[in-house]
């Protein structure tokens, strides 16, 4: 006999809430499966770099399709430490000029050319005279730019070493690719928003996105405790700066103790 019941129906709102939960799930996942060493890979193809062509600092630079600008992720050199966790409009300096073009350029003096951003050449400590960028780039399209500085020889940057610099980033694209997982939730959650048709995307208001990450937080935390944990963590984005430390000692004293019963729990096992 046919079961003629009709199929329990859901609100677009349980529907936002269900594409919301899959896609937190999916961005957990990549997180665990992600290589740890994502930045340290990076590191290393930018110290191969600054070591073939004999240079006092490489970078390399990604493109975060959530701030639409280029972060610069890894660099190496003597000079170049200052660079990691800035960032620039993606058409901005000669690396914005090189990521908008896919071209390659080389610079000898930066000094004289008008796409050159001194000021953010001074937040990283280094301001150099020569710059060599190398799109990173594949068949998919750009990533990012790769950035040498300054021969050591103090000669300018010729055809060879574009050569050698595009070669490199062409492995360095690779990594890129391998290393990066697209991270940015808020584009993703906007995206099932507006599959489902919960609601016009443009008029979520603050108070409706707390209230789905809210549901969201709710659901998850009842299969995986880490997610209450990770839910507080971001709300104490908001909090005065003394509560956060008074987290941080609690967090302290907390893993204290978690290492003093692992080290109990060894010594009774041994």
């Amino acid at each position: 006999m046919s079961d003629d019941r009709p199929e329990p129906t859901t609100s677009p709102r349980e529907r936002a809430l269900d594409g919301l939960v899959a896609v937190a799930v999916r961005l957990t996942a990549a997180d665990r499966l992600a290589p740890p060493a994502g930045d340290p890979a990076l590191r290393a193809v930018a110290d191969a770099a600054a070591a073939v062509i004999r240079v006092t600092a490489a970078s390399v630079a990604l493109y975060d399709t959530a701030t639409q600008r280029l972060v610069f992720r890894a660099a190496a050199g003597p000079e170049g430490g200052g660079v990691v966790g800035l960032s620039i409009a993606a058409h901005e300096g000669i690396a914005g000029y090189v990521f908008s073009t896919g071209q390659a350029l080389a610079v000898a003096d930066v000094a004289s050319d008008p796409r050159f951003e001194r000021a953010t050449a001074e937040r990283t400590g280094y301001v150099p005279r020569s710059v060599l960028a190398v799109p990173l780039v594949d068949e998919v399209g750009i990533v990012g730019v790769m950035e040498l500085l300054d021969r050591r020889d103090g000669a300018p940057f010729d055809l060879g070493d574009v050569e050698v610099a595009t070669r490199m980033a062409a492995a360095t694209t690779a990594v890129a690719r391998a290393v990066s997982v697209d991270r940015d939730a808020g584009q993703l959650l906007r995206a099932v928003l507006a599959a489902v048709g919960a609601t016009e995307v443009d008029e979520l208001d603050d108070d409706a996105t707390e209230a789905l990450i809210a549901a969201v937080s709710e659901r998850l935390a009842a299969d995986d405790p880490l997610w209450r944990l990770a839910d507080r963590i971001g709300r104490l984005r908001a909090a005065d700066p003394d509560d956060i430390e008074l987290a941080i000692d609690w967090l302290d004293a907390l893993l204290a103790r978690t290492r003093r019963r692992t080290r109990a729990g060894r010594r009774r096992s041994a």
